[in-house]
């Protein structure tokens, strides 16, 4: 049976460190072969808008993006 993680994000791109948190965990499963999920829910969805500017962290949605090429699936 295969490992599945899902993880549920629901804050916005740069008001927390919620969204550094889950691309590093989400990385983290996908480099070990685990399925990985992002389900991103109000605040959360802003995440994968582009465009997005914030301080101090990288740009969400190129992060998410660049997940996405290696396999995380998202729902909003």
């Amino acid at each position: 049976m295969a490992k599945t993680i899902t993880l549920f994000l629901n804050t916005s791109p740069y008001s927390h460190e919620n969204t550094y948190t889950a691309l590093k965990i989400a990385e983290a499963a996908l480099d070990k072969g685990i399925e990985t999920h992002v389900v991103a829910s109000a605040d959360g969805v802003y995440n994968f808008l582009n465009g997005q500017k914030g301080s101090g962290l990288p740009h969400a949605s190129k992060g998410f993006q660049s997940l996405m090429d290696k396999g995380l699936k998202v729902d909003l």
